[in-house]
C-alpha cells in the first residue's frame, strides 16, 4: 500500500515541478532538457528492449510508425497538421495511461517475497518524469483542468492495476498488446521530440542552452538510478543482461577513443583541417579522419584495420575523381588544435557513438534474429539512409556490432559504408557517380566476404584504466551537453525536425534557434548549400 501511495505522490510532483520551472525561461529549458533526456532514454533502454523481447523486428516497425507517421501526415495534409499533432498527443497520452495500469501490477509483484524493494523503487521513479511530462505536454494546451484529469485517471489506473493486478496483467500482458504499446511508444517518442507546446521563441541566441544542458544531466542521473535499480530487480534479468553489455562496451571503448581524440588533435595541428582545399584530404577526413581507424585497429585487430584503409582509400579516390563534394561541413573551426580534438569533435561525435551504442543495443538483441548476412547489410543501410554517420560513430558500431556475434561482411560495412552511404550525400550526386559507387560497395563487400578476416582485440587493459578513461569522456560528452544543449546536441543525428507549420526557412545556419535543430532542418536546401559552401569556406574562416 506504501508503494501505491508513493507512486501517486510522484506523479503529483509534477505539477509542482512544473509550477515551480516555467517561471524563467532558463528553467523551462531545464526542465525541457530534463524531460527530453527522461523520458526519451527510459523509452530507448528500457521499455525498448523489452519490446523487442516479446514482438520482435516487428515492434520496432511499429514504433517508427508511431514516431515518424504524424510527421508524414503533417506535410501531406498539411492543412490538418493540428488535427494530426493533437491525435498524437491523444495516443501518446493514452499509451502513458495503459503503461500505468502495467505499473500498479508491477508494484504488486515488488511486494512479494524474495522480490528486491529496488524494483518498486525504480517503478516510483520513473513515474517521476511522466508526472513532470504530462503537465508539460498538455497544461499549455488544454489547460491545467484536463491536465489533472489526466493525472487523476493516472491514478486511479495504477490502483486499478495495483487491486485488479493478476487477472488484469494476464490480459494487458505484454505478449497481448505489444505491437499497440510499440506504436504508442513511438507516438511518446514524437511528441518528446517534437517540443510539443510552441514554447516561447524568446531564447533566440541559446542563451539557456546551459540549463537545458545541466537540466539534461541530471535526467541521465535519473537514468542511471532507475537502470543500477533495473539490475537489482529479479523480475527484469534481461534488462541487466542488456544494460551490462552498454556498460562493457563503453568501458572497452573508452580509452581507445581518448586516445582517437589525441590524434585528431595532432592532425589538426600539422594542418590537416577540415578546411584545406584538396578533396582528396577532404573524402579522407570524411570517411576515416584518420582517427577511426585506430578504434579499428586496437579493437578489432590489424586485418580489419587494413581493409578498411584500403576500401575507404578507393573510395575517396572514386568520389575525388568524379568531383563529388562532401556533405556537412565544418562551419566553424576553433583556432586551438586541443579544443578541435576535445571539444569540436567531441560535439561532432558524441551524439554518433551514443546512437551507436543504443542501436547495437538494440539490433544486436537475441530476439531479433538478424542472422543471415544478406538481411544484416539490407538493415544496415536503411539505418545508414537517413543519417549522417561521422567516422567515429562508425567505427563504435561496427564494435559494438562485432560484439553482438554479427558476421564479418556486416561488420565492415559501417566502417566502409555509413559516412557516405546517407540521402543527403547521394543527393550530391548524379546517377552515374551513384551507380559508379554502388558497384565499388559491392565489390569490396564480395572482396571481404571471400577474405573472411576474423576479429580480435588487441588490447585488454586494467579495468582501473578503463574506469578512468570512462570517467573523462563522459566529462567530455557531459561539457559538449551543457555547451549545445541536449536538442542542438542531437540534432547532428537528424533524428529532430521541427514542426513545418512554424519553420523560418530563411535560415541557412541554425544556430539561432535554441531547440530547432542546425544544419539538418532544411534537408535539400542544405544539400546544394553545401556544395556551393564548399567552395568559399576554405577560403574565408569564418
Amino acid at each position: 500500500m506504501l508503494y501505491l501511495l508513493a507512486s501517486c505522490i510522484a506523479l503529483l510532483l509534477g505539477p509542482l515541478f512544473y509550477r515551480f520551472f516555467s517561471t524563467g525561461n532558463g528553467l523551462q529549458k531545464g526542465l525541457d532538457g530534463f524531460i527530453f533526456v527522461s523520458l526519451g532514454g527510459l523509452v530507448l533502454i528500457h521499455i525498448l528492449p523489452e519490446l523487442l523481447e516479446h514482438g520482435g523486428f516487428l515492434a520496432i516497425v511499429f514504433v517508427i510508425i508511431g514516431m515518424w507517421g504524424p510527421t508524414l501526415s503533417e506535410r501531406l495534409f498539411h492543412r490538418y497538421s493540428e488535427v494530426t499533432h493533437n491525435l498524437t498527443l491523444i495516443l501518446g497520452i493514452g499509451g502513458l495511461l495503459l503503461h500505468t495500469i502495467t505499473d500498479g501490477g508491477a508494484m504488486i509483484l515488488a511486494q512479494q517475497q524474495g522480490n528486491s524493494i529496488l524494483l518498486a523503487l525504480g517503478i516510483i521513479l520513473h513515474r517521476l518524469p511522466v508526472g513532470v511530462a504530462i503537465w508539460w505536454l498538455l497544461k499549455p494546451q488544454v489547460g491545467s483542468r484536463w491536465a489533472m484529469i489526466v493525472l487523476a485517471a493516472m491514478m486511479l489506473l495504477t490502483c486499478v492495476g495495483y487491486f485488479a493486478g493478476e487477472q488484469l496483467l494476464s490480459q494487458l500482458s505484454l505478449e497481448n498488446t505489444v505491437y499497440l504499446q510499440a506504436f504508442v511508444t513511438g507516438s511518446i517518442l514524437h511528441v518528446v521530440l517534437h517540443q510539443p507546446h510552441g514554447s516561447p521563441d524568446t531564447d533566440k541566441q541559446g542563451k539557456f542552452e546551459y540549463q537545458a544542458g545541466i537540466g539534461s544531466l541530471l535526467g541521465i542521473v535519473l537514468l542511471v538510478l532507475l537502470l543500477m535499480m533495473d539490475s537489482g530487480g529479479h523480475e527484469h534479468h534481461h534488462h541487466s543482461h542488456s544494460t551490462e553489455h552498454l556498460l562493457d562496451w563503453m568501458l572497452t571503448i573508452a580509452p581507445v577513443l581518448l586516445v582517437a581524440y589525441a590524434v585528431a588533435t595532432l592532425r589538426f595541428h600539422f594542418g590537416l583541417t577540415p578546411h584545406v582545399q584538396q578533396l582528396n584530404r577532404l573524402w579522407l577526413q570524411r570517411l576515416l579522419g584518420p582517427e577511426a581507424i585506430i578504434i579499428t585497429g586496437l579493437l578489432l585487430g590489424p586485418t580489419f584495420a587494413l581493409l578498411q584503409a584500403i576500401s575507404v582509400l578507393i573510395i575517396g579516390w572514386q568520389l575525388t575523381r568524379c568531383n563529388v563534394e562532401p556533405t556537412d561541413p565544418h562551419d566553424y573551426l576553433p583556432d586551438s588544435a586541443w579544443r578541435f580534438g576535445f571539444a569540436h569533435l567531441v560535439d561532432r561525435s558524441a551524439p554518433w557513438i551514443l546512437l551507436s551504442l543504443v542501436l547495437a543495443n538494440l539490433i544486436g538483441h537475441p530476439a531479433v534474429p538478424l542472422s543471415s548476412p544478406l538481411v544484416q547489410v539490407i538493415v544496415l543501410l536503411l539505418v545508414f539512409l537517413p543519417m549522417r554517420f561521422c567516422n567515429l560513430g562508425a567505427a563504435v558500431l561496427s564494435l559494438s556490432l562485432a560484439y553482438s556475434g554479427w558476421t564479418t561482411t556486416a561488420v565492415m560495412l559501417p566502417l566502409i559504408a555509413a559516412p557516405i552511404f546517407n540521402l543527403a550525400q547521394l543527393k550530391l550526386m548524379n546517377w552515374t557517380q551513384k551507380a559508379s559507387l554502388f558497384a565499388l560497395l559491392i565489390t569490396l563487400l564480395g572482396v571481404i566476404e571471400l577474405l573472411h578476416p576474423k576479429w580480435q582485440a588487441m588490447i585488454h587493459l586494467p579495468a582501473t584504466l578503463n574506469n578512468i578513461s570512462l570517467i573523462i569522456v563522459a566529462i567530455l560528452f557531459a561539457a559538449s551537453l551543457l555547451r549545445l544543449g541536449p536538442r542542438k546536441f542531437l540534432s547532428r543525428l537528424m533524428l529532430l525536425k521541427p514542426k513545418t507549420h512554424h519553420h523560418a526557412h530563411g535560415d541557412g545556419h541554425g544556430h539561432q534557434h535554441s531547440h530547432e535543430p542546425d544544419h539538418h532542418n532544411h534537408g535539400h536546401e542544405h544539400s546544394h548549400e553545401s556544395a556551393h559552401k564548399h567552395g568559399h569556406d576554405h577560403k574565408h574562416r569564418h
